[in-house]
């Protein structure tokens, strides 16, 4: 018995020599199976030939240019279809007893082209974030990686003189899915400025990608933390640092602020973020805002008013001269 298994192994392991010695997982070993490498290289020298193992050298070596080859991830599905497509050609070729010495590196050039028309890998943007949009493939492994970039993003500092208004924008600047994106948000105070996530405590109310607190008092100084999650996974955290300025309001005593001080020591984290209800000129503020839809919106809206307007003060004209 530990012979044969001894016996049963040798053959294994030449199998997977043959694999490993072929150009270090190129893109054709990604896409093709070694099942279907042999079948081509039968078709074309025969079953039990002498040169099949030439042949097997001549395929992978005809595509050693393809092993350092990335492609954007989306596009596996379509590659793979081209693989498929480019092995049943090599099988005709090899039915109508053409040369493999011509037909491997006719057909690897042909795939360089289809590789060269894929959709473009798109780089990393940095400094922060899971980004799933440049998401890629690599032939030399047969593997997809992402950006190695951390989740926390740089703190952002903010100074906001007290009774005033504190806004932040919890944004990125890459592309994040259209569904199912969370935001929430977190609070650590006591004028910490910091990203360790266990001083933080959440803040129920905040749910939306802009927060505003109105006004800012001493007690909300510290940093608040935003994380952006797609299907329950975190694609980035941000951190802003309120540091709040300004002297006291007139009359109070420094007795006084000392008393208030402590009272607010310990704020409620309901009541710190307010929702954000924006008025029309804050929409109309953003550069997002004047689309070429919401102009047209926009002028209708405008055309709209106007003609009522008009047709107002025509009636208005027909009553005034009906009763002289």
């Amino acid at each position: 018995m530990a012979l044969l298994a001894a016996g049963s192994a040798v053959p294994s392991a030449l199998v997977a020599l043959t694999v490993f010695r072929a150009s270090a997982w190129a893109c054709l070993l990604c896409f093709t199976s070694y099942k279907e490498r042999l079948q081509i290289c039968q078709i074309f020298v025969g079953l039990e030939s002498p040169g099949l193992e030439k042949c097997e050298e001549a395929l992978t070596d005809a595509f050693k240019g393809l092993q350092d080859t990335e492609i954007n991830y989306e596009e596996r599905s379509h590659l793979h279809d081209a693989f498929t497509q480019m092995t049943h050609s090599l099988q005709e070729v090899a039915t109508a007893q053409g040369s493999f010495q011509v037909a491997f590196p006719h057909a690897a050039e042909k795939m360089q082209k289809i590789i060269l028309q894929l959709k473009e890998v798109q780089a990393c943007i940095r400094p922060c974030g899971l980004q799933e949009v440049a998401r890629r493939f690599r032939c030399r492994g047969c593997y997809s990686t992402v950006c190695d970039l951390p989740l926390d993003c740089p703190v952002q500092d903010l100074t906001v003189t007290r009774g005033h208004q504190a806004m932040f924008f919890c944004t990125v600047n890459f592309q994040l899915p259209k569904e199912e994106i969370t935001y929430s948000w977190k609070f650590a105070g006591g004028g910490l400025r910091t990203q360790d996530l266990s001083y933080f405590r959440e803040i129920p109310r905040a749910r939306g990608y802009l927060a505003r607190i109105r006004p800012v008092q001493p007690t909300h100084r510290g940093t608040f933390s935003c994380v952006i999650t797609h299907d329950q996974r975190p694609l980035a955290r941000l951190y802003f640092f309120l540091n709040v300025t300004g002297p006291p309001p007139r009359g109070e005593t420094e007795l006084q602020v000392s008393f208030r001080e402590v009272l607010r020591w310990t704020p409620r984290e309901g009541e710190m973020i307010e929702p954000w209800t924006p008025s029309l000129g804050e929409l109309l503020a953003r550069p997002e805002a004047l689309t070429p839809g919401n102009q047209c919106l926009l002028a209708a809206a405008v055309a709209l008013a106007s003609a009522s307007a008009t047709v107002l003060a025509w009636m208005f004209f027909r009553w005034y001269c009906s009763g002289d």
